[in-house]
């Protein structure tokens, strides 16, 4: 009999970066599994942990019980927990972040911190500050505490002897309970006792009728529909005996309300066809392979996958398909849902947290066969995955730029491992690093070259900004895209027009003194939102009213520059009045459901234009859409990242991709300062091959992925002289340890960041480009482990991203 657990506990140091062994107690030794949370004592405190493994001995004495389990059944399965250590070794991030970033915020332990005055210590030892604190209580809040001092003093004090720390569990996961009137027993026992009591109120027989009718449990609201105000009639026929009430458990359905179309599979094309098969192959022989499916946007892949997916469903196995960032995800459920109906579960940001529980919760107990979500539904809970499908491969947003920094295609390919599953990386515009590996026969290639219904792919057109500033033309709209748009308001065709750009504008400058606006808190110039009148900054959340004066020079020569959507929004208005447009950012969209109103409202023609950031490049698929305008094609072009050319061009090809797609040609108009540039000029030409050997020719100068692996590391502090010292001391012993200018490896730096400074921390980093460095982890390692201390106690923050996706 199993006596000890070993148990990850939620304790986030290297030093506790291991298994700690527990003693089962006598009447938890039937009931707990591995992969199950429990509660266990840890030095002072209470912490949350994983139980990992069983065992019958340990070698230290003295061992502590397990206070109690969290979870009835387990939340992480065997093939979970072996991916956790995957996720530690490949991302160097600690166990217990790997096992977190796994479930749903729900399950995820929230811990209060309190401090006590310790035993032998009086009030009078306190700091003027907190004594009041403590008269009213003996327990305070940290956070509370934390308003009057700050909170490297509560740390010393402490240490010193002054508070006991400790820490209590708060949220354990809530699922949503309701109230049913249930009838007392069976059916003949329900009409006998009914004919004993002889009812005379005409509500209470009104519902009497709705159970002879559906011998089911209710609840008052269903009740209501048909009796009005029935709560006190079903309460009386309780206490009569003829009902019971019961609680039952409930889900939270996002999509509760939605009804969802049926649809059935469709003749494929000769291509679609031929790209099928080997994905049906790999499916019917459960063999692990990753295929690049790079077909043109519009030519069908989503239906690839809809018809891979039901091949995998027959065989009673799961699928998983990752959609970048929420705004993909309302046409993409409602072709899921559509096709495979309530066997689909949805995970995406957008959703509530209990709605995100209770889908995860599907999923775990196999009511559903298909997840459909960003990047985190990769750790659907599944056991028996017969298909793993990441759309848009190329998206960034499928790398998590915070600890653990995974990139969901690794995860995917390593889940399709474990299961001898495929996996399918679909694009119009790939990324360098995919395509390289499928030229290089490591990944499948599948090609589709052909539109749907054979439409063709929107003729692009190029607009030189600087020639229309020489003619006169100061608007953010060329004569082009202005004559085109009117065309298509007379036809009532739609439109959509992007600009990667929110607020209205980009900047504010004195005109007198040039001075530019800069948030207190980041080394970034605040952004002006007219609607509100405030200056925000979009890195660190500060806001305030924006100045009428200048607050260096008191000028009132106060201007705009730069062009924001909100900015576009009212120029329509201007200069197209009869034109009703949506208007789709960060600012509009971040109530819940707003993605998926302003979509259906686009959708039924309640407005002609749409008006949006990125979030509008990818996916929208409406027949209606016969021009795209390009507001500014350098806005993602002119930034210090060896991607920027790479993002541009696939930003350019998807946004063009909306037009033209059903019977309707289509259009697109690109307003760029720099026409000559080659992501551009390729992007016009949809030509993805000529623009990917342009690219890598480049890369392999600059010594970039795919030809070098990347590692970055980032250090941040409050302290600008002590932020440099640590990166220079890193960079010393890295440089000490790797072959560095060896051919092999390259270290850059010390340096700083592209963006010194954000949220008042300075911020130092230095590049690592190497192509087999077999000491590299072991010496990243020990980088962390050196400054562990200092992390805890000096707010020092260092991050390590293997194969960076951001760089600033």
């Amino acid at each position: 009999m199993n006596r000890i657990a070993s148990v990850i506990v939620d304790v986030p140091t290297a030093q506790t970066d291991r298994s700690f062994d527990y003693l089962i107690p006598d009447e938890l030794k039937d009931n707990l599994e591995v992969g199950m949370r429990v509660i266990v004592p840890f030095g002072n405190r209470q912490v949350q942990g994983f139980v990992i493994a069983f065992k019958e001995t340990s070698t230290v004495s003295g061992l502590k019980e397990i206070i109690e389990p969290m979870d009835i059944e387990p939340v992480l399965n065997q093939e979970l927990l072996q991916l956790g250590e995957f996720l530690a070794n490949e991302t160097l991030c600690l166990k217990i972040s790997a096992y977190q970033v796994m479930l749903p915020p729900a399950l995820k332990a929230k811990y209060d911190k309190y401090i006590t005055l310790a035993k032998d210590r009086e009030i009078g030892e306190l700091p003027k500050e907190l004594e009041p604190l403590f008269l009213k209580q003996k327990k305070v809040n940290w956070k509370d505490a934390e308003k009057l001092v700050p909170s490297s003093y509560l740390y010393r004090q402490a240490r010193a002897g002054l508070f006991d720390v400790s820490y209590e569990i708060k949220n354990k996961g809530n699922k949503k309970k309701n109230i049913y009137y249930v009838p007392f027993s069976d059916q003949a026992q329900f009409l006998n006792k009914l004919n004993q009591l002889n009812l005379t109120g005409k509500k209470q027989l009104q519902v009497v009728n709705i159970y002879l009718q559906d011998f089911a449990p209710h609840t008052v609201k269903q009740i209501e529909t048909k009796v009005p105000n029935a709560r006190s009639s079903l309460n009386q026929l309780v206490s009569k005996g003829l009902l019971k009430k019961e609680e039952y458990e409930e889900y939270r359905d996002p999509y509760q309300n939605k009804k969802f179309q049926e649809t059935k599979a469709l003749p494929l094309t000769d291509e679609q066809e031929l790209v099928i098969k080997p994905i049906l192959d790999s499916i019917e022989h459960s063999t692990h392979e990753v295929f690049l499916l790079h077909g043109v946007t519009g030519s069908g892949k989503t239906e690839v996958y809809l018809q891979s997916i039901e091949k995998v469903m027959k065989n009673g196995k799961e699928a998983i398909v990752l959609v970048p960032e929420i705004s993909l995800t309302p046409q993409m459920v409602e072709r899921f849902k559509g096709r495979f109906g309530n066997k689909v579960a949805v995970l995406h940001s957008g959703l509530s947290l209990g709605e995100k529980y209770d889908e995860w919760r599907k999923i775990q107990r196999k009511e559903v066969q298909v997840v459909v979500g960003a990047r985190s539904a990769i750790f659907a809970p599944f056991e028996n995955i017969g298909i793993i499908i990441i759309d848009e491969e190329h998206e960034t947003s499928y790398k998590q730029e915070d600890n653990p920094r995974y990139h969901a295609r690794d995860v995917a390919i390593e889940r399709g491992k474990n299961h001898h599953c495929p996996v399918v990386l679909g694009s119009a515009t790939p990324s360098l690093e995919s395509f390289a590996r499928a030229q290089k026969g490591v990944y499948h290639l599948l090609t589709m070259q052909k539109r749907m219904n054979n439409s063709q792919l929107p003729v692009v057109e190029i607009v030189d900004m600087r020639e229309e500033l020489r003619t006169g033309n100061r608007s953010m709209f060329s004569t082009a895209l202005l004559e085109k748009m009117r065309l298509r308001l007379e036809r009532s065709e739609q439109i959509v027009l992007m600009l990667n750009r929110r607020g209205y504008s980009s900047f504010v400058m004195c005109r007198n003194c040039g001075y530019v606006l800069k948030c207190p808190n980041c080394d970034i110039s605040l952004t002006y939102h007219k609607v509100t009148d405030q200056v925000k900054c979009h890195y660190c959340g500060f806001e305030m009213r924006t100045p009428k004066q200048c607050p260096e020079c008191s000028s009132n020569h106060i201007r705009f520059f730069g062009t924001g959507t909100q900015k576009v929004e009212e120029e329509l208005g201007r200069i197209l009045p009869e034109a009703r447009v949506i208007r789709m950012d960060v600012d509009t969209t971040t109530r819940k459901g707003s993605h998926e109103k302003l979509l259906t409202a686009f959708q039924e023609k309640k407005a002609d234009i749409l008006l949006g950031t990125q979030m509008i490049a990818k996916g929208l698929d409406f027949p209606n859409i016969t021009l795209v305008g390009v507001l500014s094609a350098d806005s993602s072009l002119h930034i210090p990242d060896f991607r920027s050319s790479e993002r541009t061009f696939q930003l350019l090809t998807q946004v063009s991709g909306r037009a033209g797609r059903h019977e309707l040609p289509g259009e697109v108009i690109i307003q760029t300062y720099t026409p000559e540039h080659y992501s551009i000029n390729f992007a016009k030409e949809h030509d993805y091959l000529t623009f990917y050997q342009y690219e890598m020719m480049i890369r392999k100068r600059g010594q970039y992925p795919p030809f070098y692996y990347l590692a970055l590391i980032n250090v941040s502090h409050e302290n600008l002289q002590y932020t440099y010292t640590v990166i220079e001391k890193i960079t010393s012993f890295v440089r000490g340890q790797l072959a560095d200018g060896k051919g092999e490896t390259l270290i850059l730096g010390p340096a700083v960041s592209p963006i010194l400074k954000i949220k008042n921390r300075y911020r130092y980093q230095c590049l690592i480009k190497y192509k087999n460095e077999p000491n590299l982890i072991s010496t990243l390692k020990q980088v962390l482990e050196h400054f562990q201390e200092d992390q805890v106690k000096r707010g020092l923050h260092i991050s390590i991203d293997l194969n960076p996706y951001s760089m600033m």
